[in-house]
């Protein structure tokens, strides 16, 4: 079974949808899990990231929603803010068909108060990390008694961040007869034991297991921690990756690489736990729509990064977890794209390289450090522009492209990826222009109303 048709349980407007959404053919995990999720069956199924497993779900939950009903149906729990909004992003593009469907994300880092503002007509579904929603039930801000479908996405994650409790609290306050979909990239003992406490003779699916490497080519490199940092700049120059995410162990060493590529004028921006929700919103959009060519994170960024076509990814230093290592270099090569991966290791590193080769069962060949490369800088194609006015504006993509391209004119091919947040749009220009565009917006109008617009540097 290869296509969604053969399913004989998917309305033909969720076909047709499918298949504007370029979703010709079922992935392995969609595949192996979706008949037993459709049939409200509980399921336990091992996936990495990028194989497909949010349509999996989403599709079944989807099955299960009475529209009619303003009630929360289903529950996604996610480990991070990033997973949640790429998730709840997903869940509406498949959910395109369906009229007055609502899908509300509950997380840290946006006050609460707007959040129970949001919850005055309960969503239909709601995907948050535990800790904010658990907030929410201390507060009868949501009920969770009319719960048919809950999710636990990448729950490996979730236990390695102490969501353990958090996780039972959440499910005690949900009706015993829901149907539970755990999903997880990995399956230490504790996955095991939470799915035979909180699942009902759950379906078991596996596909792409630990030590199945993604179709990544990978580089080793063994340089002196004091030497790392020469090496990348030398690598950026050499390969010229449109867009590369580059993994620090810790936010001090984030920082100062962060710092170095600046300084060597390359188009970066950088990634952590300190950054405010805003600021970390802005650049996540600006890598993902081509106005920045190298991310600079932590392992914040390991999961929930939703970035299409990532040409590269470069380790600064090792992860002491195999299992970290594999969700890194999983960022670059998805959906049947090619992709690179770079290590560095220190000599003091060696054994997290050794741990590597055994868990891994692979059989790392170190790489010579180049030489006679001159550091030429990365620049970006592209630039974005903030503007303010967003959902609660009901403001459309195409207004702004009528916008630039109509009133302003702008040719369309200058103009690319817009996404429309709450409060506000932004919309990646050919860095050519971008500031003749900006000045134009200043001065015109979108949907006949003057707009407050930055150009984000």
């Amino acid at each position: 079974m290869t296509s969604f048709a053969d399913l004989n349980a998917l309305p033909a407007e969720q076909l047709a949808n499918l298949n504007e959404l370029g979703y010709q053919t079922m992935t392995p995990v969609q595949a192996a899990a979706l008949p037993a999720i459709l049939a409200g069956k509980d399921v336990r199924a091992q996936a990495k990231t990028g194989s497909g497993k949010t349509a999996a779900f989403g599709l079944g939950l989807l099955q299960h929603i009475d529209a009619s009903q303003f009630l929360t149906q289903s529950l996604v729990l996610c480990p991070t803010r990033e997973l949640a909004d790429q998730v709840a992003k997903e869940l509406r593009r498949l959910a395109r068909y369906m009229p007055n469907i609502k899908v509300l994300t509950l997380c840290g880092g946006l006050p609460f108060s707007v959040q129970r503002d949001s919850l005055t007509h309960a969503p239909h579904i709601i995907v948050a990390t535990p800790g904010r929603l658990l907030d929410h039930l201390k507060k009868e801000t949501v009920s969770l008694e009319a719960l048919q479908t809950l999710v636990l996405d990448e729950a490996d994650r979730m236990l390695d961040m102490g969501f353990a409790d958090a996780i039972d609290e959440v499910i005690a306050c949900a009706p015993a007869t829901r149907q539970t979909l755990l999903f997880s990239a990995t399956w230490p003992a504790a996955i095991a034991a939470i799915s035979g406490r909180i699942q009902r003779e759950p379906l078991t699916v596996e596909i792409d297991a630990v030590d199945e490497l993604p179709a990544v080519e990978q580089l080793f490199f063994e340089v002196s921690r004091g030497g790392k940092l020469s090496l990348l700049q030398k690598l950026l120059s050499q390969y010229q990756p449109a867009s590369c995410v580059v993994f620090c162990n810790t936010k001090k060493d984030c920082q100062a690489v962060f710092d170095a590529l600046t300084d060597s004028q390359q188009s970066v921006l950088a990634l952590h736990g300190d950054m405010e929700q805003r600021d970390r919103d802005q650049t996540l959009v600006r890598f993902a729509n081509g106005s920045c060519r190298v991310l600079v994170a932590t392992d914040v960024a390991a999961r929930g990064l939703d970035i299409k076509a990532l040409e590269m990814v470069i380790n600064y230093e090792l992860s002491w977890d195999p299992e970290v290592h594999v969700h890194r270099i999983g960022r670059t090569a998805r959906a049947g794209e090619s992709g690179m991966a770079i290590s560095f290791c220190a000599p003091e590193e060696a054994q997290r390289a050794n741990v590597l080769e055994e868990m891994l069962n692979i059989s790392i060949r170190w790489q010579p450090v180049p030489t006679g490369i001159s550091i030429a800088p990365l620049e970006a194609a592209m630039d974005t522009l903030c503007i303010d006015g967003g959902k609660k504006a009901k403001m459309r993509p195409g207004d702004i492209l009528g916008a630039l391209t109509g009133d302003m004119g702008l040719d369309g091919a200058d103009i690319g990826k817009i996404d429309i947040h709450p409060i506000h749009a932004f919309v990646a220009v050919k860095h050519a222009v971008a500031r003749h565009a900006w000045k134009q917006l200043q001065q015109g109008k979108i949907k006949g109303k003057s707009v407050k617009v930055r150009l984000l540097k």
